[in-house]
């Protein structure tokens, strides 16, 4: 195979890039299983993204920002996140590897971006874990107490926070979140096989959990409810599309599973399709029971359907939600961490962190090291950062993702057209245009704090890759052999 067919040699220096196709066969560092199906991925899919923006942010986004137009805030953010999703299709479908936008991002736009994006989301899903975590752990706790059973103030939440601050001079933690994230760590090294179980288990839960609501709520429906519809104007449901927006991805963590599918080629393009169509339905079948049963200003900001239920008369319903949501939301934590875990795997296997992390566990064929060192991560933010500062941690760095794999669509459909897609996106190049506009848009909407942070993580980051990843890279040795002509180097 030439250099020039396989993609080796394409690019120089930072801007190298990875071939396009290299196969479905696991890679060196001991490989991946391919032991997911069809219906496993798409449960990853909505397990990452169907959590708090039905239990809680929907409540939140109708009372303060768009009234019962929230439901027009999560269509929007749905047709603007499926713009993204199709790009994640197509690429899906072409480059079976792990690593999702990571890989994509440097088989197309070459290695210094694609070590940024992977970067950045070795820090966004870890820190999604721990803020999810968090949030868990609130439910937990407000659980707790509705039994009548109550934990010692030390271990309720992070110095600086309420719980945190109610025993001066001890020590604080978020004990809860840091063990759930820990525990999470422990389930995704038990080999893919088991964990998908487990996760497919809580994600078939969570999604009875929502039609319970939907269905029982809506015997208790007053249409006049709805009306206003738009108390706050159409530019309140916006607002409210640029906040539940990140409620409604979590299928691009689920492809960077794409080396332990049994036919990513077919399955991972319906996978990220269907979890995103089957999330959305639900989303917007849940707010229109939510705004129908109570009026948007009296939906409670924090536990919007346990206390709708309980003003109905139906308090019972309402622990049985609280319940379900705490199980539920734990599938968002397993598929982040899981998409953190391959992201790290497949930067170290390309030499771009030191090969240390690719090593996957003998038997059970997961990156046993890789999971247990971001799974710690998470753990010490979940316990010593309040939610707030933790989730300034987030966002960013998935946008920008979504950035670079819409523009990257575009240029590998005119760059090599020839390529044997088994997915295309559809309205090239207006759909990833779209979807490029949106995540631009939505970045306008990040606090300096976030800025700040992320420029901090920016530059440690290009300290990282100038020092180790860059001399370290695979694909500059095989790049360096092709050049000098010596066998193997196609």
């Amino acid at each position: 195979m030439s250099s020039a067919h396989s993609g080796f040699g394409q690019g120089r220096g930072v801007f190298r890039r990875k071939p396009v196709l290299e196969g479905d066969s696991p890679h060196q560092g001991g490989g991946l299983t391919r032991t997911l199906g069809l219906w496993q991925l798409t449960a990853i899919g909505v397990g990452g993204i169907i959590g708090a923006g039905i239990f809680s942010l929907a409540g939140a986004v109708a009372n303060k920002t768009a009234g019962p137009a929230v439901l027009i805030s999560f269509l929007v953010a749905g047709i603007a996140s499926a713009a993204a999703a199709f790009s994640y299709a197509e690429f899906a479908g072409l480059i079976p590897q792990a690593g999702s936008a990571y890989t994509y991002g440097y088989a197309v736009l070459g290695e210094i971006v694609g070590w940024f994006i992977g970067w950045d989301l070795l820090l966004e899903y870890t820190a999604i874990v721990a803020v999810v975590a968090i949030g868990i752990s609130g439910y937990f706790n407000e659980l707790l107490s509705l039994l009548g059973l109550h934990l010692p103030e030390w271990m309720l939440g992070a110095p600086g926070t309420e719980a945190g601050e109610a025993a001066p001079g001890s020590y604080k933690v978020n004990l809860f979140a840091a063990l759930l994230c820990l525990l999470i760590a422990f389930v995704l090294n038990q080999g893919m096989k088991n964990a998908a179980r487990f996760e497919t288990t809580l994600v078939y839960l969570k999604v009875a959990v929502v039609l319970l609501v939907v269905v029982v709520g809506a015997f208790h429906i007053d249409t006049a409810n709805y009306n206003p519809f738009f108390p706050f104007g159409i530019s309140g449901a916006l607002t409210g599309a640029a906040t539940v927006f990140f409620a409604v991805f979590g299928y691009d963590a689920m492809s960077t599973a794409a080396e332990e599918s049994t036919d990513s080629r077919k399955h991972m393009p319906k996978a990220i399709l269907y979890s995103l169509a089957i999330s959305m339905v639900l989303y917007v079948l849940a707010c229109l029971v939510l705004t129908g049963m109570v009026p948007y200003s009296q939906v409670d900001t924090e536990s919007a359907f346990a206390t709708a239920f309980a003003d109905v008369g139906l308090p019972a319903l309402g622990i049985v939600i609280s319940v379900g949501a705490v199980l539920g939301i734990t599938t968002v934590l397993f598929t982040f961490l899981m998409g953190a875990a391959r992201v790290g795997y497949s930067m170290s296997r390309d030499g771009l962190l030191p090969r240390w992390f690719a090593k996957t566990h003998p038997t059970k064929h997961v990156p046993t090291r890789t999971t247990w060192v971001l799974g710690v991560a998470s753990a010490v933010i979940a316990g010593f950062l309040p939610i707030a500062e933790a989730a300034e941690l987030t966002n960013i760095g998935i946008l920008l993702a979504f950035v670079v794999v819409c523009v990257a669509v575009i240029v590998l459909r005119y760059r090599r057209p020839d390529l044997p897609r088994t997915f295309r996106t559809p309205g090239m190049p207006v759909v990833p245009i779209v979807g490029v506009v949106f995540s631009l848009w939505l970045i306008t909407f990040l606090a300096p704090e976030t800025w700040l942070r992320f420029a901090v993580w920016f530059a440690i980051g290009l300290v990282v890759y100038y020092a180790y990843g860059k001399r370290h890279s695979a694909l500059a040795d095989r790049t360096d052999r092709t050049d000098r002509g010596e066998p193997g180097s196609d």
